[in-house]
């Protein structure tokens, strides 16, 4: 499994970006989805925890302005963020759990894709 991401950059304040990662290889499908980021000297923080059967859950600094939504058929989960503000200049990365069928046998995993940069200027 392979998890590739997409856009980040540097975006205006109030402006909107969205991250997306993309999932290929053998699997299943995308169970669960966490966004994280970290910022340069502070703690890595969970921004967007998503469940296979719809739920999210924000961290207090995203929710209202950020939305993690997902295309199970293209294996594809997605940060919209808007209303961004300089503070929220990270390195931002997904974490997907991906569902397998080995023999038969299901198992999760959880699998990274790269960081991706997202710098907001005042």
């Amino acid at each position: 499994v392979q998890l590739q991401a997409f856009g980040g950059g540097l975006v205006q304040a109030g402006g909107s970006l969205r991250l997306s990662c993309a999932a290929s290889g053998n699997f299943s499908r995308v169970v669960g989805v966490d966004w994280y980021r970290q910022a340069p000297g502070k703690q890595r923080e969970l921004v967007a925890h998503s469940t296979s059967a719809g739920n999210t859950r924000y961290s207090d600094s995203a929710k209202g302005r950020f939305s993690a939504t997902r295309d199970d058929a293209a294996n594809t989960v997605y940060l919209q963020m808007n209303s961004l503000k300089p503070e929220d200049t990270a390195i931002y990365c997904c974490n997907v759990e991906i569902l397998t069928h080995t023999l038969g046998k299901p198992s999760k995993r959880n699998w990274w894709g790269q960081g991706t940069q997202v710098t907001v200027s005042s």
